[in-house]
């Protein structure tokens, strides 16, 4: 029985450093992202429309791990602050694409001292910080297996 109580202390869970850090990172990103009126969610949706502009709404779905429901009210946020827009599909009217506005283009130029200012709050050398971000991508491909 002792062994088993092991398996449930919180010192022996990956899952609570991965949750810690996470909320973390992400509060750190707070006063950064808050200058350009945008949450941490609203901010990756940027990212990956810098990356892929022009894609459909459950393409970006799958890309940042969202649901519907989630990237929905999102989308709607960004569409109101004129940063992206929407466009029915010309063979199928179901398919939403998502693009920049000239506003969501220009928005990056602001966003490019971002992950620079992050990185001086985050004490971790550029070797780990790329050995980490290597294993969570591995964890998260897991995930897409199932």
């Amino acid at each position: 029985m002792e062994n088993l109580d092991e398996l449930l202390k919180l010192e022996n869970q990956i899952c609570f450093p991965l949750y810690a850090a996470s909320k973390e990172v992400i509060r750190r990103y707070k006063p950064f992202l808050d200058e350009l009126d945008l949450t941490y969610t609203q901010y990756i949706v940027l990212l990956a429309l810098w990356e892929h502009d022009d894609i459909l709404v459950k393409d970006l779905g799958e890309q940042l791990y969202l649901d519907s429901g989630t990237l929905t009210p999102l989308l709607n946020k960004l569409q109101k602050k004129n940063y992206i827009k929407k466009t029915k599909g010309k063979i199928d009217q179901r398919e939403i694409f998502i693009s920049l506005t000239k506003k969501g283009w220009d928005l990056k130029q602001r966003a490019y001292e971002i992950p620079m200012k992050l990185g001086k709050c985050v004490k971790i050398d550029e070797e780990d910080a790329l050995r980490l971000k290597r294993i969570l991508s591995h964890i998260l491909e897991g995930f897409e297996n199932e």
